[in-house]
């Protein structure tokens, strides 16, 4: 289970990443709540790197389609 600071720091850091890099995202889209659920469930990740699971995070939404969001 990771910590829930590290993976809020993660997330909000991969989510800003994300959306830089697609500015038409809107901030409150579904794949926020996906890619939370995505790092919360990577056991394997170390606790408490959040540099490592925000990478992770923002690989995951690289991979998710575009039209199923």
């Amino acid at each position: 289970m990771v910590d829930e600071v590290v993976l809020k720091n993660a997330t909000e850091t991969a989510w800003t990443v994300y959306r830089a890099r697609h500015p038409e995202v809107d901030e409150h889209d579904t794949r926020r709540c996906l890619l939370e659920r995505h790092l919360q469930s990577r056991s394997e990740a170390r606790e408490s790197d959040t540099e490592e699971l925000a990478g992770f995070g923002i690989a995951y939404l690289q991979r998710l389609p575009r039209d199923e969001c």
